[in-house]
């Protein structure tokens, strides 16, 4: 296998996994695992179980890791290869960010998406990039995974979470209906952008087309089923535009995409938010201040980069419609018929660019407690002309991305301290995190230290009692020193 310069990719690589190994060695202070084991039924309990192995729960695992915290264990529900939107349903060609970002390396510079494009492509081909393409972006995170040997157990669906004995009992199913239980003292849910809720497909099309006549965008989709058919793509943001190139290159016979704005968004705020100031301590700031910056956030939404839309433009037969909401949907025999204000169209398929709704009741490793578990509208009452009936449906989080109940004599507060919300609904309290790869260096780095933080206090009498104990003798004798022998 060569780079795109001509290297060899295999030597390259080869090359700075060495390079790896030996900065984390250089790095490699202090060195002993410091957290009092905890037993349950005579099983190890785990100090902290992430949910998720894309590259927030991924990251954690090796900031934990960094700060000797080691015994850890990430679970996905998706079979080795599937987890993170990547390669799954990810249409778009290359990312979003910048190439230049850094985020899961957590400074280490040989861990960087640079130093492994460069160690496979070449240095050339670095140069010549604009920006990384999703494909390279999944293969450096499997790359991660193995260079740093992350502890992931694969095909684990999270079913439930309890409180027990003050640990969290946590219920996995595998795909072949095998039910394993974990005990942990410490959550995080790195669930990516829907981890606090589902995808959202309006209830007038859900309840009023056949199942196999619609899909969300975040969905398995035959585009090659979809040649020569009527497309028809609701939806603002990227990922609509994402999709409707995707169906256009697969040969479709028409694409039409609609949106109710008036304009098709066009300033990202995620490129204003790329500052370290906003990202590092955007968390501190008074509620007020946090509602205002998260307010205009959602209100610019993410628009389609220029080459995605130029993706769509260049084909003929797309079009899209400005001001054109669906209002309604029905069959007209085997036809899709969309009612707008501009009037119906006629579809053979569409795809629903809706984004998704943040419900703790809706996730089956949320619902147990999502009756506890204090929102943004419960905790802050915007004035006159600031309101946002989005960002109060998100949880109210504390400092280190915790949970907070509504009352704090409910039962499951002690529970919901110690389960960590590192999904895109951590975005209002924390700003930018593990679902946002902008965001990821700052906001591993605070999550981890929080949970250090958490474990340690809650055995700061143990470790006392170990320094009250503590009798290795480092000076072992009073003689004078040997002399060496001439």
């Amino acid at each position: 296998m060569h780079g795109r310069d001509g290297t060899d990719a295999r030597g390259g690589l080869g090359t700075l996994d060495e390079a790896v190994r030996r900065d984390l060695e250089v790095i490699g202070y202090p060195r002993r695992e410091w957290v009092p084991p905890r037993y349950h039924d005579g099983r190890r309990v785990l100090d902290v179980a992430i949910i998720g192995a894309g590259q927030g729960g991924l990251a954690t695992a090796f900031a934990l890791r960094r700060t000797s915290i080691d015994n850890v264990q990430i679970f996905d529900r998706a079979a080795r290869g599937g987890e993170g939107p990547w390669i799954t349903f990810a249409r778009m060609i290359t990312l979003r960010t910048p190439k230049y970002v850094t985020g899961p390396d957590l400074g280490v510079p040989n861990l960087t998406p640079r130093a492994w494009f460069e160690a496979r492509y070449g240095a050339q081909a670095w140069e010549k990039l604009d920006k990384i393409p999703r494909q390279d972006w999944q293969a450096y995170l499997d790359w991660y995974r193995d260079i740093l040997d992350l502890p992931v157990a694969n095909d684990h669906a999270l079913e439930a979470v309890e409180w027990e004995d003050g640990l969290l009992r946590l219920s996995f199913r595998t795909s072949g209906g095998d039910v394993h239980t974990h005990y942990a003292r410490k959550l995080v849910l790195a669930t990516g952008i829907e981890g606090c809720g589902e995808w959202h497909v309006p209830a007038f099309i859900r309840d009023s087309l056949p199942r196999e006549r619609f899909a969300h965008t975040s969905e398995s989709i035959d585009f090659a089923a979809l040649k020569g058919r009527r497309i028809g793509v609701l939806g603002a943001g990227a990922s609509a535009f994402d999709n409707a190139a995707t169906a256009l290159e697969a040969g479709a016979g028409s694409v039409t995409l609609c949106l109710r704005r008036r304009e098709i968004p066009s300033i990202n705020p995620y490129r204003w938010m790329e500052n370290t100031g906003f990202l590092a301590y955007f968390p501190a700031l008074e509620d007020r201040l946090r509602w205002g910056f998260m307010r205009r956030i959602f209100e610019l939404n993410q628009p389609p980069p220029q080459d995605t839309f130029w993706r769509c433009r260049r084909h003929a037969n797309f079009a899209y419609h400005t001001g054109c909401p669906w209002e309604g949907v029905r069959m007209d025999g085997d036809d899709i018929v969309v009612r707008t204000p501009k009037g119906e169209m006629r579809f053979d398929f569409v795809i629903i660019g809706t984004g998704f709704s943040v419900d703790l009741s809706r996730r089956p490793e949320t619902r147990s407690f999502a009756h506890s578990v204090v929102l943004w509208r419960e905790r802050y009452v915007p004035p006159a002309g600031e309101e946002s009936e989005v960002l109060g449906t998100y949880p109210y989080l504390g400092e280190r991305y915790q949970f907070i109940a509504r009352d704090p004599a409910d039962p499951l507060a002690p529970m919901l301290a110690n389960i960590h919300n590192f999904t895109f609904a951590a975005t209002p309290s924390m700003g930018l995190s593990g679902a946002s790869i902008s965001g990821m260096r700052f906001g591993v780095e605070r999550l981890a230290q929080g949970l250090g933080r958490d474990l340690y206090v809650a055995d700061g009498q143990e470790h006392l009692d170990s320094l009250l104990s503590y009798d290795t003798p480092e000076l072992v004798s009073l003689d004078p020193p040997v002399s060496d022998p001439v």
